[in-house]
């Protein structure tokens, strides 16, 4: 994922967490708040209850690659995190999609089928 994407500075999942709008689901929660720019920036949080380094590193890899795959279908303009829930270990990529698009539509991210084309 691009650098320009990312969130990486503690102070902006701080505010995230104070200020940002959550989805919760049994796999991951989705926070959401607006940055004023002109493209969605994205954070992921894999703490340690999800296992070792191999099963933390295994879901941080499956959402980003599963949010690049819907960043085009994403409204921009908001920052975006995303925290891991333990029931993520062992998910195949397209339950983790799946559920990572239910959410964003819940959290009104997603385009109408006209704005994609």
């Amino acid at each position: 994922m691009e650098r320009r994407l990312r969130l990486r500075r503690s102070d902006d999942f701080e505010r995230m967490r104070r200020q940002g709008r959550k989805f919760n689901h049994s796999l991951m929660m989705l926070s959401i708040l607006p940055n004023g720019l002109m493209h969605n920036r994205y954070g992921i949080v894999t703490s340690k209850q999800l296992g070792k380094a191999v099963a933390r590193n295994r879901a941080r890899r499956l959402i980003r690659a599963a949010l690049q795959s819907l960043h085009s279908e994403l409204t921009a303009g908001y920052d975006v995190v995303i925290v891991a829930r333990p029931a993520i270990v062992g998910q195949p990529f397209e339950v983790v999609r799946r559920i990572i698009m239910e959410l964003a539509t819940r959290a009104g991210l997603t385009l109408a089928e006209s704005d994609r084309l």
